[in-house]
């Protein structure tokens, strides 16, 4: 392990250094052997003896990777994994679930809702440009290997949602939206979950479709203000799904 190979690393921390080097870190057994086996490019491991073999393998010490790692806990191993491109295509939404993100900025919710992405079937995020950095290690580790599997995409996102809402129905949660549980939902749209101070702004508020809202219980209740987005964004795709679900074949 060198000085460079080190250095490398820790500017791999800030999105900077990503964007210049075109590569995140990931760690983890089983996080590092999911991206192996995915169409994803993984440049170097540094890993404790035995964990993993290949070309790409260089062993480390105990030490040696506790100066590596950008967590808080080292972990057993640290891959260098090459950042995917994709291509993002509204047309190609037609008939599929997609969420859209508003400026989400917390690294642990943006990792929770690309989860939930691949939990609830969703293989496409689209993000404002505003949001957190989906190959931010923070995020990488709270996806808990979905990164593999979920397209996360950033772009202009009242644009995108412009050109989607010419193809789809457009939701978004609002409180002065209609109760959700009772709002008609179709199987295919892209649902924005807004930002978590602000919620949706005003420019993509502009092209939603449909509003929907999720109550409280009892709905005259005066409780918390309002939910986490990630969790929001759980029950929203849980609704959906079983709307789906429910369906007659």
């Amino acid at each position: 392990m060198t000085k460079a190979e080190i250095q490398l690393i820790r500017s791999l921390a800030d999105k900077r250094g990503r964007a210049e080097h075109g590569l995140f870190v990931a760690e983890g057994e089983k996080l590092i052997g999911e991206l192996r086996a995915s169409h994803l490019g993984v440049r170097k491991i540094f890993a404790l003896e035995g964990v993993f073999r290949g070309p790409e393998v260089e062993t480390v010490t105990a030490r040696d990777m506790e100066r590596l790692s950008l967590l808080k806990t080292a972990n057993t191993s640290l891959a260098l994994v090459e950042i995917p491109r994709y291509e993002l295509r509204p047309r190609e939404l037609a008939g599929r679930l997609t969420l859209a993100l508003d400026d989400v900025q917390n690294p642990g919710n943006l990792g929770t809702i690309i989860r939930l992405a691949d939990w609830f079937g969703i293989a496409d995020v689209v993000c404002s440009e505003g949001s957190a950095d989906c190959f931010n290690p923070k995020v990488v580790q709270a996806t808990m290997g979905a990164i593999v599997r979920v397209r996360v995409h950033y772009t202009d996102l009242p644009r995108f949602l412009e050109a989607a809402a010419h193809e789809l129905p457009v939701y978004g949660t609002l409180l002065e939206g209609e109760n959700i549980y009772r709002a008609p939902l179709t199987e295919a749209g892209v649902v924005v979950m807004g930002n978590e101070g602000r919620g949706i702004s005003d420019a993509a508020a502009r092209t939603l479709t449909r509003k929907l809202f999720i109550p409280p219980w009892p709905a005259d209740r005066h409780g918390s203000e309002s939910l986490n987005v990630a969790m929001a964004t759980g029950i929203v795709c849980a609704e959906f799904r079983r709307r789906a679900d429910a369906r007659p074949e």
